[in-house]
């Protein structure tokens, strides 16, 4: 039982889905925490950043293929127009290319539809919180998959990371193929303040907002592959 002291302000989340059944049972998952509150549900993008800019619920649990509006556009729109938002978005298919799409336009992570409702549940903390969240069954394949180094090949980082030390850039490495913060302390033999602090002064370097950003501008600039992400036999969720 979770344990919410009584001045506790509950996460107030919108749930966007086209599909009436994939509302009512996410809302049925999340309605009995007492930390969740369901302030609306959505049946397009368009109604989603129209029912947000309304409500300003802390999360927007966000379906990405909807119609009118994607949840690529709608995510994009919320992170212009209701900053303060989070999205998490949510997918059907493993391989599916507009995620990475939500990530860029301004996603906290995402997860597969078919996710418990524990890493549900927890994946929505992890995002109000201020972090990232990201399904690694997902996260190699994905991002392997539809970012690309230029050219097709690994290429030298370009030069405006030239700020990164060395260290830094480790950490950025071993953060792109799924390790979390204690298992990059543990292979660098380090404490995990100080690879909080390199991640902060990462994401500062490579002007991204968390993690999952982080990682796909580790793809697209070749500091890893697909090959070296598969190597991490972590099955859990990696957050920033």
């Amino acid at each position: 039982m979770i344990d919410i002291r009584p001045n506790t302000p509950r996460i107030r989340v919108l749930i966007a889905d086209d599909q009436s059944l994939v509302r009512r049972g996410l809302s049925l998952i999340l309605s009995p925490e007492p930390s969740f509150e369901i302030v609306g549900e959505a049946e397009d993008g368009a109604q989603a950043v129209a029912l947000a800019r309304r409500l300003r619920p802390d999360v927007v649990v966000m379906d990405i293929r909807m119609p009118v509006l994607d949840g690529v556009g709608a995510t994009e729109e919320l992170s212009a127009t209701v900053p303060g938002c989070r999205v998490l978005a949510l997918s059907t298919f493993d391989m599916d290319e507009y995620v990475v799409g939500a990530l860029r336009a301004g996603a906290c992570g995402f997860l597969p539809k078919d996710s418990s409702p524990e890493d549900l549940s927890a994946a929505i903390r992890t995002v109000h919180a201020g972090e990232a969240v990201v399904a690694p069954r997902l996260l190699t394949r994905l991002i392997s998959t539809y970012v690309r180094a230029p050219h097709g090949g690994s290429q030298p980082l370009p030069t405006d990371l030239g700020e990164l030390t060395p260290r830094e850039v480790e950490v950025w490495r071993l953060m792109a193929t799924g390790l979390d913060n204690a298992e990059i302390a543990h292979a660098l033999d380090i404490s995990v303040s100080t690879v909080k602090n390199y991640i902060t002064s990462i994401f500062g370097k490579l002007d991204v907002r968390d993690r999952t950003q982080a990682v796909i501008a580790a793809y697209e600039s070749g500091l890893v592959t697909a090959h070296a992400a598969a190597g991490n036999p972590r099955g859990d969720a990696n957050t920033a």
